[in-house]
């Protein structure tokens, strides 16, 4: 049985570190963004699943209703967040798709 060449292996290791930190710092460039209420909150969130900021319609601040407003502020954080994972995992993923094997599962590269 033919021994693995650990020194290609290392070296694409190497590579696949190289890329990723590239496609890390590229996603704290990259935004995404999620609202709710239809639009009346708006979260803006970057790729490194840091909130940028959030924009809210004046037509949503109710001082007799201070909770609904708070419901979408947390809708709109929480998809904003959804949407920043996937934009990683599929940035991310593309680097790691040439270097792992199909169905090899490795918490953090897939």
């Amino acid at each position: 049985m033919k021994q693995p060449d650990m020194g290609r292996m290392l070296k694409q290791v190497q590579k696949m570190q190289e890329e990723m930190a590239g496609v890390q710092a590229a996603l704290s460039e990259e935004t995404v963004e999620a609202s709710a209420g239809g639009g009346v909150v708006t979260a803006i969130v970057r790729g490194d699943q840091t909130l940028e900021s959030v924009r809210i319609d004046p037509s949503a601040v109710d001082p007799s209703d201070v909770e609904m407003l708070q419901d979408l502020v947390t809708a709109a954080v929480n998809e904003g967040l959804r949407k920043s994972r996937e934009l990683a995992e599929a940035r991310l993923g593309a680097v790691t798709a040439n270097i792992v094997p199909p169905g090899f599962n490795m918490p953090g590269l897939r």
